[in-house]
């Protein structure tokens, strides 16, 4: 199951760099996971100083 993004993200790009896939982009003001190109690394959540992400 793909990690998704909550509503606690404030849009820092702290996990783009870290997904191994480019799974995570810019959406509407804040970062969006592709459930398509992401692998389930958890790399993006260990990184985020807010804890919005999470396995979906």
């Amino acid at each position: 199951m793909a990690y998704k993004v909550t509503d606690a993200c404030v849009n820092c790009g702290a996990c783009e760099p870290e997904c191994p896939v480019q799974a995570i982009s810019e959406k509407n003001g804040v970062r969006w996971i592709d459930p398509v190109k992401c692998i389930d690394c958890g790399s993006c959540a260990s990184v985020c100083p807010t804890e919005a992400i999470i396995a979906g």
